[in-house]
């Protein structure tokens, strides 16, 4: 009895196992391949799945984006370089039947496939090319592994070089050339500097001088207005003045010529003036004393005045011998 119920026992449990292995649980990111005697038979989504023990196996494969380093390695560039290379790459599997059946060590042979197409792209370019091509260089080595990889089922989304390392002694004359170009823009940058202010200082002392000039030429125009109209004034006063004072000796004139003729002057009065003024003229501080050219006219006045005279004192004589 007891080994009757051993048996039964064991055999409950291999059912069990057997029950328990044939469910099968997919997560959401995996896809599951089911094999039935050795053949694919068919893809299976996520979720809890049910197979057929000893018949069919399930092999699980993760969908995620999968990320494979490929290790540095010597490049040779087209200027005869040797630079260490390395890279990342990131794919996603599109297909898990031609993943899984299509090759065989899927990493491995993306690894050396990305290797030698690294060799073939950096030994088209120079050095200098090289890095500063970076972006390039992920584009054209992403669309060669995406088309060689597209036959196992998988889609390579990025590459990226992370070092494209020289050797020591290239790496020192680049910093050398790095360093005398950086010098060299330094001393053209200081020297536009200088040119610039050399340019602004001209400029500036250009438009002091053209004010300056032009502020002369103004205080000269206005000085010479102001001296203009300062003559002009003079003049006008000068004119002024001397009708002024032509008119005040014509009124003077007009006023003795008419007091004259109001007294009614006699010969003799007008004789002794004319005989006082020759006085006044010949006791005077000249040298030179002019006379008339026609002395006829003077002669007969002093004739004249000299009978005037005698006449005068003829009548007194005879009074005072009379008396």
């Amino acid at each position: 009895m007891v080994p009757a119920v051993i048996v039964l026992s064991v055999f409950a449990l291999i059912l069990f196992v057997v029950a328990a292995s044939s469910f099968k649980i997919i997560s959401p990111y995996q896809r599951g391949v089911v094999e039935e005697l050795g053949r694919y038979k068919e893809t299976r989504d996520p979720g809890l799945r049910f197979i057929m023990p000893f018949i069919q196996r399930m092999r699980i494969v993760d969908m995620r984006e999968q990320v494979i380093d490929v290790p540095p390695q010597e490049v040779i560039t087209s200027d005869n370089v040797v630079v260490s290379v390395d890279a990342v790459i990131y794919y996603e599997p599109t297909d898990p039947q031609r993943l899984l059946y299509n090759v065989a060590q899927f990493q491995l042979a993306v690894t050396k496939l990305a290797q030698t197409n690294m060799r073939n792209v950096i030994g088209d370019l120079s050095l200098d090319d090289a890095l500063t091509s970076r972006d390039t260089l992920n584009t054209e080595l992403r669309t060669i592994l995406d088309d060689a990889t597209d036959k196992w089922g998988v889609r390579v989304v990025r590459v990226e070089i992370q070092r494209i390392d020289p050797p020591a002694d290239v790496m020192a004359a680049m910093h050398e050339q790095m360093k005398a170009e950086r010098t060299r823009r330094a001393r053209v940058l200081e020297a536009d500097g200088i040119r610039e202010a050399e340019i602004k200082t001209a400029e500036g002392s250009k438009a002091s001088a053209i004010l300056k000039a032009e502020g002369i030429r103004q205080q000269q125009i206005l000085e010479a207005e102001g001296e203009a109209e300062a003559v002009q004034t003079l003049a006008q006063a000068e004119r002024f003045r001397q009708i002024t004072t032509a008119e005040g000796e014509a009124q003077a004139i007009e006023q003795v010529y008419g007091a004259i003729h109001a007294g009614d002057p006699t010969n003799d009065l007008i004789a002794i003036k004319y005989l006082e003024t020759l006085s006044a003229m010949a006791d005077g501080q000249a040298t030179k004393i002019y006379l008339p050219n026609d002395t006829s006219g003077l002669l007969s006045s002093i004739a004249g005045v000299g009978e005037l005279l005698r006449a005068t004192k003829e009548p007194a004589e005879g009074e005072t011998v009379d008396g």
